[in-house]
């Protein structure tokens, strides 16, 4: 049964994906790999944390039929990796998880066998299949029935007629090979593995520190000194900074892009400088012992209004950079500078969080790419192409039209019906025109596997724009 399964599974993955482009097929291939590892993971699927999991997978083959984007594919591919890791142990960081889904995919079928040989149960000794003899039964005759063809073809020439009407052309040994690969790629995955060390040690790694048996007073108290120090010093001067930074910002009422752009760079050049050592040097310092000692109350309480100020500059650059999206426009650049920024904040507040809390580095680790992960499933919901679009035509003061022209066709009807309300240049309605009808026709020749739901959604009014 369970082999019959993973077969049926193979033909209908080569069926929705076999020289077809990505739409609908991974969703229905999102339910069919649940349906599979359910049938033979009944135990692991009765655990909640499971079956969250497979709910982030469907959802992000719903994000890639609704949205069509590349973000939305590989947030499916990541959640795929995901769920896999967390069939193979449920206990284990995500990161684990990536690592075992990853090699599941990759080497499951042929470690499992190699792992069983290695554990053979002394029981009584089966019999072993002999594949030489298998191969010497199918391979010798058909050698000799091939040659025998051929001869008999040149001494009689009806058996040459009937051997030339012979056509082979209804195999297509390409779609063979894909089913073989989707068999391959299933019967992998139908049983997780764990990767080992790396497994077990996470299971035994916790996320709290423990006083050390070489806890020192003395050395405590020079440490704490020189983090005081530090510290100390280090906000003044960034206190510095963000004075002279907001008098800069209230003193200037016009900027030029150019300058806007240098501004927001270099602002985040020194986020990017700021946050990494102030990480670095709260890591330091709270990195054992000194979570412990009883006179380390002044050095947290400069920790905590680093942590602080370093938020408050965050604020600065997000405000310098949505006032340069505001006037020129969205562009992936200036979301990206929005994304880091939040990153960084988050960075900040679970800093905050293990400083806090005495927690190690493995906490800090675990804990910020769980965020990561669902900051990708989150924003792989939306199609930011179209997003980009909308916001300019709509919402910016001056944008770069050559820009959205460039972007990905999923803005076409956005750009057409804009062309129609604006006069616009004329070689620039020649683009429109041109990815609009491009994009008409790339919609006519797909196959349904291929449909998502904007596909379906076009309007006969927008197909005769």
């Amino acid at each position: 049964m369970k082999q019959t399964l993973i077969i049926i599974a193979s033909i209908l993955s080569s069926f929705l994906f076999f020289e077809q482009s990505i739409g609908i097929n991974l969703l229905i291939f999102s339910i069919i790999t649940i349906i599979v590892l359910a049938f033979n993971n009944l135990k692991q699927f009765k655990d909640t944390k499971i079956l969250l999991y497979c709910l982030v997978y469907v959802t992000t083959s719903v994000f890639v039929f609704i949205q069509d984007s590349s973000l939305s594919i590989f947030a499916n591919c990541v959640a795929f990796f995901t769920l896999i890791g967390k069939i193979s142990q449920s206990k284990t960081s995500i990161y684990i998880n990536w690592l075992n889904g990853v090699f599941t995919s990759i080497t499951g079928l042929f470690f499992r066998r190699v792992n069983a040989k290695k554990n053979i149960e002394n029981t009584s000794p089966k019999k072993e299949v002999d594949f030489l003899h298998i191969a010497k039964l199918i391979g010798i005759p058909t050698l000799f029935i091939i040659v025998f063809v051929l001869l008999y073809k040149n001494g009689n020439p009806m058996f040459n007629d009937l051997v030339e009407q012979i056509n082979f052309n209804f195999i297509n040994f390409q779609w063979l090979l894909f089913t073989v690969l989707g068999y391959y790629l299933i019967s992998n995955i139908v049983n997780p593995i764990q990767v080992e060390p790396a497994t077990s040690n996470d299971l035994n790694t916790k996320n709290n520190l423990y006083k050390s048996k070489t806890f020192s007073i003395e050395k405590l108290k020079k440490e704490k000194q020189l983090g005081t120090t530090l510290l100390g010093l280090l906000n003044l001067l960034i206190i510095l900074f963000i004075v002279t930074d907001i008098a800069s910002l209230m003193s200037v009422e016009t900027i030029k892009a150019s300058d806007m752009s240098t501004q927001v760079h270099n602002g985040i050049n020194t986020l990017i400088a700021s946050i990494i050592i102030a990480i670095v040097i709260i890591l330091h310092f709270f990195r054992g012992d000194l979570n412990f000692y009883s006179e380390n109350k002044t050095l947290k309480n400069l920790t905590y209004l680093w942590i602080l100020l370093n938020v408050v500059l965050i604020a600065l650059i997000a405000i310098k950079n949505q006032t340069y999206i505001t006037s020129f426009g969205l562009t992936y650049k200036r979301i990206g500078v929005h994304i880091y920024i939040f990153l960084t904040l988050v960075g900040l507040i679970t800093t905050f969080i293990k400083v806090m809390t005495i927690k190690n580095m493995v906490f800090l680790f675990r804990l910020n790419t769980q965020i990561v992960f669902a900051i990708l499933i989150l924003f792989s919901a939306i199609n930011w192409d179209t997003t980009i679009t909308k916001y300019n035509l709509d919402n910016a003061n001056s944008y770069d039209l050559q820009y959205l022209i460039n972007l990905s066709d999923a803005n076409a009807i956005l750009l057409k019906h804009h062309s129609l309300e604006v006069e616009l240049d004329a070689k620039f309605n020649r683009k429109i025109d041109w990815k609009y009808n491009n994009y008409l026709k790339h919609i006519k020749r797909k196959d349904w596997q291929e449909k998502s739901l904007k596909d379906y959604s076009i309007t006969e009014v927008e197909q005769n724009l």
